[in-house]
């Protein structure tokens, strides 16, 4: 009989169920939801909200499709794992029913509610304690709804990250991570509990916290009432939840110090695990509890996120031709200008504030466009190498923190599709490039295996994992890359 898992990944541009053999590692049967990338509300300016119900809608359909398409048979299926958006606050009643829509990782409304913090309870505290600023994360968001929504906020059970929905969705039962409590800004990482002292600044109830389980364990089994709308066995188990980033590292096997994970989605992120928990003084890039973290063996992983990455790209591909010229065509027109873009830049921050810019809204801009010169080509081009000059300048801000930034792992998927996108980023930060054939789904579903004890170790989990390509940094392009970044920055310079 097979062993299977399944991993799902709740982004916000797209839910993803994979079903995976346990045994063999390899890939049953895999969908993802919508076709078109999911909608954002954003009923005022830099505000993003998305309906959890509509997360639920795509699971119930990828599972069915993964169920149907891998002719699961019954007592096959062993273990779920669920990865999902980080940072987003879903709130629910007694009845387990939603409040209001999620306020997700994108949405800026609370920023200067955390700004306000940071200096209220002081640098002393925040950055040993927090290893953060509150900034934009969900501790925030919550301290937001208390103000601005007082009677939606006194209906509140509890609160939850994306992936605890989900989790509620299929087992009944409320949980959370503490990886989860640290992406939250939740998280006192030198009494190693919840902070007793930012729930106080904020006016909130430990009580609204759902109580706290390991990411790999056995964390509720689903319901008679989900398995029939799933198509699935009631009982089986939840064994693995994490945010996608320290799930994106551990889908790539990224697990020790000094390992390097990067992905480039909706958003773009470069992630780090240190054994030390680091900081940046300006919380530009934050530190989280990685997923294999444990008071006797402490893991951290380093985030640098920049919100406008896939996003730009996929604005690019609506704007060229109303969406009639698909990503490889793009790819195809910008590589026919040389690098640099002849001059053009693109600064991509148009999607919230952004944390490597202290929270600022900075703004999308494009730069030096001469109209005798600049074709679309150049736009698209300029549009990537921008993507790459923004997590260029995190880089740097990982490098100052103490990170060996060398050799860095990838799935190919998203932007790491672009052999352009692949050139300037190894090019321009002088790093060798991994490319794996795996995804957030199927790190979920890894995942899974190990908190079910089908693994004896994380690394047993990869024996299915395949390189699929190394890519070098070649010395006859480092330096136009270089150039390209220093130029992109000295005008970011200007706009701050």
């Amino acid at each position: 009989m097979r062993r299977l898992l399944i991993g799902y990944d709740i982004g916000s541009s797209s839910v993803k169920a994979t079903l995976l053999d346990a045994d063999t590692g390899k890939v049953v049967a895999s969908e993802g939801l919508p076709k078109v990338e999911m909608s954002i509300n954003s009923p005022q300016k830099d505000w993003a909200e998305q309906d959890p119900m509509m997360w639920w809608k795509y699971i119930i359909e990828t599972t069915k499709s993964v169920v149907n398409a891998g002719g699961i048979k019954k007592g096959e299926l062993k273990a779920i794992g669920i990865s999902y958006q980080m940072h987003g606050l879903v709130l629910v009643d007694k009845n387990q029913q939603v409040l209001r829509h999620s306020i997700i990782w994108c949405d800026s409304r609370a920023v200067e509610i955390g700004n306000k913090a940071f200096k209220e309870l002081g640098e002393e505290y925040c950055l040993p304690h927090l290893l953060n600023s509150p900034g934009n994360f969900t501790a925030s968001k919550l301290k937001w709804v208390k103000e601005n929504e007082p009677e939606l906020y006194s209906k509140i059970h509890k609160i939850m990250l994306p992936g605890d929905f989900i989790a509620m969705k299929l087992t009944g039962e409320i949980l959370t991570s503490e990886t989860g409590l640290s992406e939250g800004i939740f998280w006192d990482f030198k009494t190693n509990g919840v902070s007793e002292k930012l729930l106080s600044h904020y006016g909130i109830d430990k009580s609204l916290l759902a109580d706290v389980v390991p990411s790999f364990s056995q964390q509720g089994k689903v319901t008679q009432e989900a398995a029939e709308i799933l198509g699935i066995e009631a009982g089986v188990p939840i064994t693995y939840r994490a945010g996608d980033q320290p799930n994106n590292a551990f889908s790539l096997n990224v697990l020790k110090a000094g390992e390097i994970a990067t992905t480039a989605g909706t958003s773009g992120t470069v992630y780090g695990v240190s054994t030390e928990p680091v900081y940046d003084e300006k919380s530009r890039v934050n530190t989280f509890v990685h997923v294999n973290h444990s008071e006797r063996t402490p893991s951290y992983g380093v985030l640098l996120c920049v919100n406008g990455t896939g996003i730009l790209n996929s604005w690019m591909k609506k704007l060229m031709g109303n969406g009639t010229v698909d990503y490889a065509e793009m790819n195809e027109l910008a590589s026919e200008v040389p690098i640099g873009s002849e001059g053009l830049s693109f600064i991509p921050f148009g999607n919230g504030a952004e944390r490597i810019m202290e929270n600022k809204h900075v703004g999308a801009h494009m730069n030096n466009l001469n109209l005798l010169k600049h074709d679309r080509r150049h736009m698209l081009r300029a549009a990537q190498e921008g993507i790459v000059c923004s997590l260029t300048y995190g880089f740097n801000i990982m490098k100052d923190m103490g990170l060996n930034l060398k050799t860095v792992k990838a799935g190919k998927a998203n932007m790491f599709l672009s052999p352009l996108f692949r050139e300037a980023f190894v090019n321009m930060n002088d790093v060798s490039l991994e490319l794996y054939d795996t995804d957030g789904a199927q790190g979920a579903a890894r995942g899974a295996g190990v908190g079910a004890g089908i693994y004896e170790d994380g690394h047993q989990a990869f024996d299915g994992l395949e390189r699929i390509a190394l890519i070098e940094p070649d010395s006859s392009l480092t330096t136009a890359y270089t150039d390209t970044y220093h130029h992109w920055e000295n005008y970011l310079g200007r706009l701050r």
